[in-house]
C-alpha cells in the first residue's frame, strides 16, 4: 500500500469502524454482492469526507485517489458492450440414409429465438464410390436439404468439409457473414490405421468478430471394449490437425472449441434389463457413472478440459429404423449365428471448451511483449459461453441413431464492427448496358488478383451460388486512393426479377468481406 493510502486509511479507520457498527444490523439482511459492497463503502467515504477539514493535508490525496477510481470506471464504461449470439449445434449419425423430407423440427425453425449460427455435423453420410464423386462435384443431398431449408430464412452456407461419410456444415445469418474471416478446414483419418476415412475428424475453424472458434466433428471407433482407443484417436486428431496461422496453429489454441459427433462411448457393466428399466423410468442419472466418456474424463487430462451438459435425455443409440424402440431385431452374423442386441448408449455427444485465460501465457517461446499484448486483448474482449439446451430429437427415425442438438449463448465484445470492403451497385442495372460496381477498402487487408465480386440473388445459398462475377483486377475500369470501379458485362446480367446483392470475396481470407445493400436490376 502507498504511503498516501496508508495515511488516508489511518485517518478514516476510526470513522469507518463507527459506520460499519452503525450499519451492521441492516447489512446482514442486504445482498453481499460486490456492487452493493462498493456502494456501501462509497457512502461511508462520503460521510468521512464531510468531516474532513478543507485545509487538511489529506484532502488533495483523497481527491487524487477518487480521480483515479473515476478514470478506471470511465475506461470500463467506454468499452464496447457485450453482444449475445445464439449458436445451434447438431450431430447425427445418419447411417447412410437419404435425408428426410423435412428438418424444420431438427433445426427448431418455429422457435421465436432464431440462432445466429448453425453448425451441423453428420456421420455415415452415404459414400459409395460413384455417389461420393458425384457429391464432390454437385454437393450431396444432405447439404442441399439444409441449404434449401435455411436460405429462405437468410442463412448462407459459409463453409463445409467432407471426408467420406463425415460432413461438417457451417451456416450464418447474412448480417454476420462479412465478419466471419480466416476460415480454414482440415481432416484426419483414423480408420484402417489412418489410411481410411470412415472414421476420424473434420474441422472448420474461423474468426467470428475477431474471436477464434473451432468446430470438430468426429466419428470414433465402435464397440464396448475400445474406450481407451477412442481417447487415443481423439488425441491423435488434435495432434495431427494444424492450421496455417501464427496465433492458433492447433485446435486447442482457439478461444472456443466444440467437439461433437458419434463418439461411440458406451454404458459399461449394467445389463440390458437394468439399462432399459432406467430409460423407461427416466432415471438417466443411474446410468451416468457407467457412461464411458464420463468415466474416461476422470482419468484422462485431455478430456477434463471439455465440458458437457447433463445427459437428461434418453440414450440415442441403437434404435430400430422408423421407431422409438431400442434394437429388437435379431442380428445375424457370419455363418448364420445370432448376434447380440446392442445395449442403448449415449454415443452422440456435444462438448465444448473455453480456453482458460491462464493458458495464454503458457507458451514460453513467445516474446514477453507479445504475451502481454495478448493478455490485454483478452481482458478487453472477453467471451462468455453458456449452454441453454441439450437434448435429442426423437421424431426422426431414418437412422439407428437419434440426432442430438445443443444450443449455446455466446456473449462477446466485437473486435471489429466494420467490414473490410464497402461495395455497392453504381447507377441503374439492366441487361441492356454494362454495369459498374464501386467498392471502397475500409480497412487494410491482403487483397489478391484472385479476388472477385459476385452478383447474387437475395436468399442465395452459399458462396458458390452466384449468378455471375467480375474479377476485381482484370475487370477494373478506374480507381483513386479511396474508390475502385469494376465493370460487369451486360451479357452476363440475366433478367431475373427480384432483388440482388453484390459480395466481395477475398481469395486470401477464403470468405466474403463485404456485401452491398439489396438492389433490383431491371
Amino acid at each position: 500500500m502507498s504511503s498516501s493510502m496508508e495515511e488516508i486509511s489511518e485517518y478514516f479507520s476510526e470513522k469507518l469502524q463507527r459506520q460499519r457498527s452503525d450499519s451492521a444490523a441492516s447489512s446482514s439482511t442486504q445482498s453481499t454482492s460486490s456492487r452493493q459492497h462498493v456502494r456501501q463503502r462509497l457512502a461511508m467515504l462520503l460521510t468521512c469526507v464531510d468531516d474532513l477539514d478543507t485545509d487538511h493535508k489529506l484532502q488533495t490525496q483523497v481527491a487524487k485517489t477518487l480521480d483515479e477510481a473515476f478514470l478506471v470506471c470511465r475506461q470500463i464504461a467506454g468499452r464496447p458492450k457485450k453482444n449475445p449470439f445464439r449458436l445451434y449445434v447438431v450431430t447425427w449419425n445418419v447411417a447412410t440414409a437419404e435425408p428426410p423430407d423435412d428438418v424444420n423440427a431438427l433445426l427448431q425453425l418455429n422457435s421465436p429465438k432464431k440462432p445466429d449460427l448453425y453448425v451441423i455435423g453428420l456421420q455415415e453420410v452415404r459414400a459409395a464410390p460413384l455417389k461420393f464423386v458425384s457429391d464432390l462435384a454437385f454437393e450431396d443431398s444432405w447439404s442441399h436439404l439444409f441449404m434449401d431449408t435455411l436460405s429462405p430464412l437468410h442463412y448462407i452456407k459459409v463453409s463445409s468439409i467432407r471426408m467420406q461419410g463425415l460432413l461438417l456444415l457451417f451456416f450464418s445469418k447474412l448480417e454476420h457473414v462479412p465478419f466471419i474471416r480466416d476460415i480454414q478446414v482440415t481432416y484426419t483419418r483414423t480408420g484402417l490405421y489412418g489410411y481410411w476415412g470412415n472414421k476420424g475428424g473434420v474441422t472448420i475453424r474461423l474468426s467470428f468478430y475477431g474471436h477464434m472458434l473451432c468446430f470438430l466433428n468426429c466419428h470414433l471407433t465402435a464397440h464396448m471394449n475400445y474406450a481407451s482407443q477412442r481417447v487415443d484417436e481423439f488425441e491423435h486428431i488434435l495432434d495431427a490437425q494444424n492450421f496455417n496461422t501464427k496465433n492458433t496453429p492447433h485446435v486447442l489454441d482457439h478461444k472456443v472449441v466444440f467437439w461433437f459427433g458419434d463418439l461411440n462411448f458406451r454404458i459399461e457393466d449394467h445389463g440390458m434389463l437394468f439399462v432399459r428399466n432406467c430409460i423407461t423410468s427416466q432415471r438417466f442419472n443411474l446410468l451416468w457413472p457407467k457412461d464411458q466418456l464420463t468415466m474416461m474424463k476422470q482419468k484422462e487430462v485431455i478430456l477434463q478440459k471439455f465440458e458437457e451438459g447433463p445427459l437428461d435425455f434418453q440414450p440415442t443409440y441403437k434404435f430400430d429404423l422408423n421407431s422409438d424402440n431400442y434394437d429388437t431385431r435379431v442380428q445375424t452374423t457370419w455363418f448364420g449365428f445370432n448376434g447380440k442386441k446392442r445395449k442403448p448408449a449415449w454415443c452422440d455427444r456435444i462438448l465444448w471448451r473455453v480456453k482458460p485465460k491462464a493458458s495464454l501465457t503458457e507458451n514460453t517461446n513467445e516474446e514477453e511483449p507479445e504475451k502481454q499484448q495478448e493478455e490485454e486483448r483478452e481482458d478487453e474482449f472477453p467471451l462468455k459461453m453458456t449452454q441453454e439446451y441439450y437434448t435429442s430429437k426423437m421424431e426422426y427415425g431414418i437412422s439407428d441413431h437419434k440426432p442430438v442438438i445443443g444450443i449455446f449463448r455466446l456473449e462477446l465484445r466485437k473486435m471489429y464492427e466494420t467490414p473490410l470492403v464497402q461495395v455497392f451497385a453504381e447507377g441503374e442495372w439492366s441487361a441492356d448496358f454494362d454495369a459498374v460496381i464501386t467498392y471502397r477498402l475500409l480497412q487494410a487487408f491482403a487483397s489478391s488478383a484472385w479476388d472477385w465480386i459476385g452478383l447474387y440473388k437475395v436468399g442465395f445459398k452459399s458462396v458458390s451460388d452466384y449468378i455471375t462475377y467480375a474479377w476485381v483486377k482484370d475487370d477494373q475500369v478506374s480507381f483513386n486512393e479511396e474508390l475502385f470501379q469494376v465493370y460487369m458485362n451486360k451479357d452476363e446480367i440475366p433478367v431475373l426479377g427480384g432483388e440482388c446483392v453484390l459480395c466481395y470475396y477475398s481469395s486470401n481470407l477464403q470468405c466474403i468481406v463485404g456485401i452491398s445493400q439489396p438492389f433490383k436490376p431491371w
